[in-house]
């Protein structure tokens, strides 16, 4: 029978889950670490098809020895042509795997022809519900959709300031799923170790909140072994002790985020700041949000990079909220590279609020945006559900004329919302609106749809009023190095 002194990094077996309902359900994990404090063995385990934010470490009356799996020995290859054959972990098999097992992503402009024109109407019918989802008639004659791998545009690395709130991308979303090499995402997983794989904060104080990260963040090594990191809520410098705390406090005269304030309402501001003017205050914040953000590597090169910091105000001053970060200059028309709302302000709607925000900015600068991509599980929520409020809102406010049913391109819903065209025929999709019938395409609200958007909408009770927006957009490409 297997012992626990048997388990090593690497190792899998059933453990159970804290505060799991069901006590029958041992997930499936890995173990990451072992470690000894005082004679007592403690394992850092991933469960296995969860979320990394899930991860932590167990005691060894929660781990069912009796399925222990060891890790499997590379098997060593025979030679050939008088060279070594490559290995299973070799980096020409991760090419080849990764090039396979890559999402696959509509290419609207082959897929879906017409849509792209502003000649095709797409009518709105409340009155019926067709029951073909959908069924396209291509140029060669066939009926089905077509896919096709779209590879990673080739382009300049550079370093990158965090990630986007937000590991479920599906090729169902219609944007493409690869990710870019190029502004601040550097997503590459083969430059994985153990050590970032752990969480390595326990606890962070921030103002009135105590958070407990979710990732890994590169804060200084001495740090990690703290019981309680200490931020400063205003200019989010970290302190090893209350005692450092409170005498930085007596120094630290910010009761905002440096830079300017573009938008109040209420108690609702934002500010914007310069990655390159302040820096200190910009490195702090990705370390920050780093502990909840697990899709993008952080380094600490700010200078390309604008942030959006969400505040609440009170007696005491600006009190962070969230955030969301943009490339000064993007080819790809990103208007959030990440966006992050701390948890103790999630579920509240403050993450759509930012998101709204995004858009409104992007009104302004006269451009269509999207969300630098992958997007986390999380992420991935929060904007389907704004995409779809905010096309939903734009479809049953649309009036019929000569008694006709309303029309309205795919361009116009684009250029009213601000939303990249390609989001807005993946929303469409997803919430199986689109339909061919009669030798056009409806898209047809059925009165579930109609009753959902009403129940979500009554819910929501942050928005953005474009009237307290102050913001004047740059032309960056002017302005040398930023």
């Amino acid at each position: 029978m297997a012992q626990t002194g048997n388990i090593t990094e690497g190792c899998r077996l059933p453990v159970l889950r804290k505060n799991q309902e069901n006590e029958d359900e041992w997930p499936l994990a890995e173990i990451l670490s072992v470690k000894d404090i005082h004679g007592k063995k403690l394992y850092y385990v991933h469960y296995i098809d969860f979320n990394k934010r899930l991860d932590e470490w167990v005691t060894p009356d929660r781990l069912d020895i009796k399925k222990l799996q060891f890790p499997k020995k590379e098997a060593k290859t025979p030679m050939k042509d008088g060279l070594p054959g490559s290995r299973p972990s070799s980096p020409e098999r991760d090419v080849v795997r990764e090039s396979t097992l890559r999402p696959v992503t509509l290419d609207v402009e082959t897929a879906l022809p017409h849509f792209s024109g502003r000649d095709i109407q797409y009518v709105i019918s409340s009155c019926f519900q067709i029951c073909i989802l959908f069924s396209l008639s291509l140029s060669n004659g066939t009926t089905s959709i077509q896919r096709h791998l779209i590879p990673p545009p080739p382009g300049r690395k550079r370093k990158s300031c965090g990630g986007t709130d937000e590991d479920s991308q599906d090729s169902s979303d219609g944007i493409p799923s690869a990710p870019r090499m190029t502004g601040s995402l550097v997503s590459d997983r083969s430059h994985d170790d153990i050590v970032t794989r752990m969480k390595n904060i326990d606890c962070i104080e921030l103002g009135r909140h105590r958070l407990k990260p979710w990732y890994f963040s590169p804060y200084p090594q001495e740090l990690t072994s703290l019981l309680i990191l200490y931020l400063c809520e205003f200019c989010l410098k970290y302190l090893k002790s209350l005692k450092c705390l409170q005498r930085h406090l007596t120094k630290c005269n910010l009761r905002h985020p440096p830079g300017n304030e573009i938008y109040r309402k209420g108690t609702i501001s934002f500010f914007e700041i310069d990655g390159r003017k302040n820096k200190a205050y910009s490195q702090n914040l990705c370390l920050l949000a780093k502990c909840f953000l697990d899709h993008k590597t952080l380094y600490y090169d700010t200078d390309p990079f604008l942030f959006y910091v969400m505040t609440e105000y009170d007696s005491k001053g600006f009190h962070i909220v969230g955030y969301f970060s943009k490339e000064k200059e993007s080819t790809e028309d990103y208007n959030v590279a990440c966006i992050l709302t701390l948890p103790p302000y999630q579920r509240r709607g403050y993450g759509k609020l930012l998101i709204e925000f995004s858009y409104e900015l992007s009104k302004v600068e006269g451009k269509t945006g999207t969300p630098e991509k992958p997007l986390s599980d999380l992420g991935l929520l929060s904007y389907r559900s704004y995409w779809s409020q905010t096309i939903l809102e734009i479809l049953m406010d649309l009036k019929s004329e000569n008694g006709e049913r309303p029309q309205i391109t795919i361009n116009e819903i684009s250029e009213i919302t601000s939303v990249k065209k390609e989001d807005v025929i993946s929303t469409l999709q997803y919430l199986n609106l689109i339909n061919y019938y009669k030798g056009q395409y409806i898209l047809t609200l059925s009165e579930d749809i109609v009753e959902g958007h009403e129940r979500a909408m009554q819910k929501r009770h942050l928005r953005i009023d474009p009237k307290c927006l102050h913001f004047t957009p740059k032309d960056w490409s002017k302005r040398g190095k930023w």
